[in-house]
């Protein structure tokens, strides 16, 4: 007996029905599979930037090492709660590709990536005495010239812009094969900023205004890999750096600024090619405008603490002083560290007498010991300012050209036509500060003083010997009577 089983084909695949309940239901099947991946990554994704913003905002509150200590500072040393500022840097940074590198990388190791750029960022910043302000997500905030001002503030960001877009550049090539999306686009402006600190507890330094907004306008119509500054910004770096005009942009309540890319440094002012690593002489040009803020700050220490009784050693004397230093160091084509340095003691050589009358060298030489490297002048330079300082003291020989300089502009009155009345200043000093002598005997001694006495440099004989011939005439006269 033979056993015939028939099967019959499902329905749905004999009838057009069939197909179509079958096509409908994979349809289905595979919209659910799509939203419930979608729905995963979403989730992923979200969870990622809740930690991202849980992280930093913790940092943030616990004030993020700098801005942490300088808020520290604040409250210790009872400063005011906001201060204005001129003239501020604001560099703002934001690290691009984040949604990609998402779908590429596990949470854990996104934060880690974050932290290697931000730490990295941190030490530039440091490297050139700039202000980190915060970080907030995947973006840093960082600004120069705060809390103490400074002149130099606009070229430092700049150079920090530079070295920032170089380690995201390596970070880059270094790391392509995995997740090749870590890109930076910087924008920088610098003008006047309100700073202050918030909160009570926690308390953490900030900056507002319109110069923080525009900063951060230019990082947001800026390019990746690229530092997009405003013209006001150009106008204040361009002897140092190579830099692109890309055009006009609006500005609420402003008009127009101009924006130029920052491509690098000047080849001549510039370690390597790529113009990135700044050479000395860039750091020589550098500290010239950084004299600036130093002259500064002199010249109010000297005008407010130097007493009234010093009617030659004041602060019209160290401005006669720097004037003629840079007369005769310019006339003599010395070299512009070493004008630097002229410039710097002649600025520093008296500063003493306001600590005592006598020995102010020595003291001056103290002052220029602590003050100088907050200025960033290294030991050799400090050095040699100290042995120019030195050679301002009475009796004191030259022994190289630099104090030849020195010493032909301290005693540059001896030459001048106004050599009587200042000689008279002197005069006046002298006999509070020592036993009194009457204006004959004073005279003597100025003219055999200005009888042995020699200028050192051609500058100097050439503006000065011949009135300095006059003025012992004068003196001649002064003792005949």
């Amino acid at each position: 007996m033979e056993l015939h089983i028939l099967v019959d084909n499902p329905f749905w695949t004999a009838t057009l029905t069939g197909y179509i309940i079958l096509v409908s239901i994979t349809l289905l099947l595979v919209t659910f599979l799509i939203f419930f991946y979608r729905q995963k990554i979403k989730a992923t994704t979200r969870q990622v930037e809740l930690r991202l913003k849980k992280e930093y905002r913790m940092k943030f509150k616990a004030g993020q090492e700098k801005s942490g200590e300088l808020a520290n500072a604040v409250k210790s040393q009872g400063r005011v709660r906001s201060r204005k500022y001129q003239k501020v840097t604001v560099l703002f940074a934001d690290i691009q590709g984040f949604t990609k590198i998402v779908e590429h990388i596990n949470p854990e190791k996104l934060i880690d990536e974050l932290d290697r750029f931000f730490i990295y960022f941190d030490e530039v910043v440091e490297k050139y005495h700039i202000e980190k302000i915060k970080t907030i997500g995947d973006a840093y905030m960082c600004a120069g010239g705060l809390p103490n001002k400074n002149r130099t503030n606009p070229i430092e960001v700049a150079l920090a812009g530079l070295e920032m877009q170089r380690f995201m550049e390596e970070s880059k090539k270094k790391h392509s094969g995995e997740y090749g999306y870590w890109e930076l686009r910087v924008g920088i402006h610098t003008g006047p900023v309100i700073s202050g600190e918030i909160g009570r507890k926690n308390v953490s330094f900030d900056i507002w205004g319109d110069t923080v907004n525009i900063a951060s306008r230019m990082e947001s119509s800026g390019t990746v890999g690229m530092i997009n500054v405003t013209g006001i910004t150009y106008q204040l770096i361009k002897e140092f750096f190579i830099c692109e005009y890309r055009g006009k942009m609006p500005i609420k309540y402003k008009g127009e600024t101009d924006m130029y890319y920052v491509r690098k440094i000047k080849p001549e002012l510039s370690e390597d090619e790529l113009g990135i690593e700044p050479n000395s002489k860039f750091f020589i040009k550098l500290q010239h405008i950084r004299f600036g803020d130093l002259e500064e700050h002199i010249m109010n220490k000297l005008d407010s603490e130097l007493l009234d009784e010093l009617h030659y050693h004041n602060k019209k004397h160290t401005q006669d002083v720097l004037t003629q230093i840079e007369i005769i160091g310019r006339s003599e084509n010395v070299s512009e560290e070493d004008l630097l340095l002229l410039k710097t003691a002649a600025l520093l050589h008296d500063i003493g007498f306001i600590f005592e009358y006598n020995n102010h060298e020595d003291n001056s030489i103290a002052f220029a010991k602590e003050i100088l490297p907050k200025y960033n002048y290294i030991d050799y330079q400090i050095q040699q300012i100290i042995e120019l300082i030195d050679v301002t003291k009475v009796g004191k020989r030259p022994r190289n050209f630099m104090e030849k300089i020195m010493k032909d502009a301290d005693l540059d009155y001896l030459g001048r036509a106004d050599f009587i009345p200042v000689s008279e200043s002197l005069y006046r000093e002298l006999n509070i500060h020592s036993k009194e002598m009457n204006l004959e005997e004073w005279n003597k001694m100025q003219f055999e003083f200005i009888s042995n006495h020699t200028y050192y440099t051609n500058t100097a004989r050439n503006l000065r010997q011949v009135n300095k011939e006059r003025q012992l005439q004068k003196l001649k006269e002064l003792i005949e009577l």
